[in-house]
Parts: structure tokens; C-alpha cells; sequence
């Protein structure tokens, strides 16, 4: 009876676990994974809107002031060391533009002061013709100009020469006109940096805010550009994917050619100062200011390098070295005598080096595309 008694307990244990679809049924379904993160971004907002982008542009205001002063200085005395000091003063002012790549959204795109600063290639044949034919160059004509005959590359011809033999024009080969024309240009270029620094920090367009306040308070009444902090954030690293996509798929493969025979110089920006590896690796410098929340020096502050830790450690330590990788292969292009980017592209071991660094930003860019851009539909906002 006892035997019995026990045989009847287990068919009974056996039956219920049956129906209640226990261990060993195959119609279990398993319970979805949350793989959503949480992760309050005003800091973060807040900190890459004052600390990166709007000091950044305050450095380029700066620095459009000093390279007037050094453009008046170099025209009222001619001397080498003069024309050495505004050649100097032009790369210190090409620094904050280039870094600031990272993040050309806004008023640098909506007042259209990218292409009056940084238009490429530059018109040669109409930059003769203008020398040939004006004097007396003021900044409100040149503003009504082309603008691929002012900004960087107009005023970088003008102080440091064709740049195929060297980068390193006398200051006997300055004629007057050219001269004249640098003022000009260097006073539209100041005012066009006050203009976008006034734009992030005082009003963007006159009347509205400053645009640096509508980024830090998206959703906020009257804010018809960001309706939530995911939109804030999306542009942040649309515009980190943008600039590694435009330095390997553009400035560097499109004069890269696909063989030293299809090398092709006048494709290469900078080219006549032999600034442009500087210009590529602070490209991506911009891109690593973005993700780390900081200038080079300034003290640890939120980036989105936070925001991806957020969701995944691995990625944002492995994203933050894929960066720091990809700086190091574009520097590395000179070897170990210093070549320009314009004769890298077509010596055999320098190919190499290019190839390298284009390798290292596709890595990045997939990463930033693939990875990282992703972790926007997983964020519990």
C-alpha cells in the first residue's frame, strides 16, 4: 500500500508539472532580455555644448582677431619675420576650425560660414585675375565675392606660396596687391569667427536665442530645432561619423587615387602650407574632443564616451582606442623625414602609411555607425 501510495504522488507530480508546461517542455518561451540602459545626458549636453563647442568656437574668434593683428603688422613692415609671424598666426587659427569639423552643425552650416571660410579647392584662375585687376581690397567687397577666391586656402596661397618645391615663401615674392588682398581677407575672416561665436553664445540668427541654449534645453518652448535630448544627441555623433567619413573617404582618398600613377596633388586641401596631415589628425582630435567632453588639457568631463559606457564598457574603451589609433596612423603618414601629405601619395612606402591610416578611420567609422549610433533605440529616455 505504501508502494502505491508513493506511485500515486508522483503520477499526480508528474501530470501538474506537465500541464503547467514545467522543466523539460519544449514550449517554454523565455522571458525577452531588456538590454535597455539608462543614462542622464544633461550633464553630458551641457558640458560638450560650453566646454567643447562654444570654447571652441570663442578659440577661433581669438584666434581670427590675432591673425588680423598679424596680417596689419606684416603689410605696414615687409619683413621675413613679419610674413613668418602671420604664416604662423594662420595655422594657429586653422587649428580650432579643423577640430571643430567634428561638430559642423548649426549656424556654421545655416549662415553658410563654412564654405566663406573653408572653401576647396581654391580658384586660382580667378584669384589672378582678381590680383590682376583690383586694388584697394575692403572686407564688404570681398564679402560679395565667390567664395572659393577668400577664407583659408585664398589667404594660405597668398602667405605661403604654390607650395610645390617648398612652403616657405619669401617675403620679396609679396607684391603689394597681394598684400592688400590679405587684409581684406584676414578682416572678412575675423568677422565671419565673431559671427559664429556670437551665434552659439548671444543669438543665432539676431533675434532668438543663442543656439548654444537651444542644444542644452531641447524640447523647450520655442526650440524648433531639438525636440528631445536624443536629437541632441544623434547630431553629436552624426557629426563624429561625418568627419571621419569625409578625412579617409575624402580628403585623403580622393588625392590618394587608387595607385601612385592616379596620385592626384591638386585634390590635396592645406597643400601650400604642407599642413594638411596637421589638418587631418586635428579632424579627428575634434572627433575625440566630442567623445571624451574635453579640449586637449582641460579637465575630465562628460563626453559621449559616458553615454556608451552607459550601455556597454567594452565598446567605449574599445572606440575611445580605435580614436586614438587612427590619430596615430594619420601622424605617422610623414615617417621618419617629415614628408608632406602631397608627396606621401605618391612614394611607394609613404602609399603604405596612407593606406594604413585610411584602414584605421574605417575601423573607427564602423564602429561609430554600427556600435555606437545604435545605442540611441536602446536608451530609456
Amino acid at each position: 500500500m505504501k508502494q502505491l501510495k508513493y506511485s500515486a504522488i508522483a503520477i499526480a507530480l508528474i501530470s501538474t508539472l506537465a500541464a503547467c508546461g514545467g522543466s523539460g517542455s519544449d514550449d517554454t518561451t523565455p522571458p525577452p532580455v531588456d538590454d535597455k540602459f539608462e543614462f542622464a545626458a544633461t550633464e553630458m549636453i551641457t558640458n560638450l555644448t560650453d566646454d567643447v563647442i562654444v570654447s571652441g568656437y570663442a578659440s577661433l574668434a581669438t584666434k581670427g582677431e590675432e591673425m588680423l593683428l598679424a596680417t596689419q603688422t606684416l603689410v605696414a613692415n615687409k619683413t621675413q619675420a613679419n610674413l613668418l609671424a602671420a604664416q604662423e598666426a594662420w595655422k594657429a587659427a586653422r587649428l580650432p576650425w579643423e577640430q571643430g569639423e567634428s561638430h559642423i552643425f548649426g549656424p556654421v552650416d545655416s549662415l553658410g560660414i563654412d564654405p566663406h571660410l573653408d572653401s576647396w579647392p581654391l580658384n586660382t584662375t580667378d584669384l589672378t585675375t582678381v590680383l590682376a585687376s583690383n586694388s584697394g581690397f575692403d572686407a564688404e567687397t570681398i564679402k560679395g565675392w565667390n567664395d572659393d577666391v577668400q577664407g583659408f586656402h585664398t589667404m594660405e596661397y597668398l602667405l605661403f606660396g604654390d607650395g610645390v618645391a617648398d612652403n616657405e615663401k619669401a617675403i620679396a615674392e609679396l607684391t603689394q596687391a597681394e598684400s592688400e588682398y590679405l587684409m581684406g581677407l584676414a578682416e572678412v575672416f575675423r568677422d565671419y569667427t565673431k559671427t559664429l561665436d556670437d551665434a552659439w553664445q548671444i543669438s543665432h540668427d539676431g533675434s532668438g536665442k543663442a543656439y548654444g541654449e537651444l542644444v542644452k534645453t531641447p524640447g523647450s518652448e520655442g526650440n524648433t530645432f531639438y525636440s528631445s535630448q536624443v536629437g541632441v544627441i544623434e547630431e553629436l555623433i552624426n557629426g563624429m561619423i561625418g568627419i571621419v567619413d569625409e578625412v579617409g573617404n575624402g580628403k585623403i582618398a580622393d588625392p590618394f587615387g587608387t595607385s601612385a600613377a592616379t596620385a592626384d596633388t591638386s585634390k590635396v586641401e592645406s597643400q601650400y602650407s604642407w599642413n594638411s596631415l596637421t589638418d587631418f589628425s586635428d579632424n579627428i582630435i575634434g572627433v575625440r574632443n566630442v567623445y571624451q567632453g574635453e579640449l586637449t588639457g582641460a579637465a575630465d568631463k562628460q563626453g559621449i564616451i559616458d553615454f556608451v559606457k552607459a550601455a556597454d564598457e567594452v565598446l567605449a574603451l574599445r572606440v575611445g582606442s580605435e580614436i586614438d589609433d587612427a590619430i596615430i596612423k594619420i601622424k605617422a603618414i610623414s615617417g621618419s623625414n617629415n614628408m608632406p601629405f602631397r608627396q606621401a601619395i605618391s612614394d611607394a612606402e609613404g602609399r603604405v602609411r596612407v593606406q594604413t591610416a585610411v584602414d584605421a578611420l574605417t575601423k573607427l567609422q564602423t564602429s561609430l555607425e554600427s556600435d555606437v549610433l545604435p545605442l540611441l533605440s536602446k536608451w530609456k529616455v
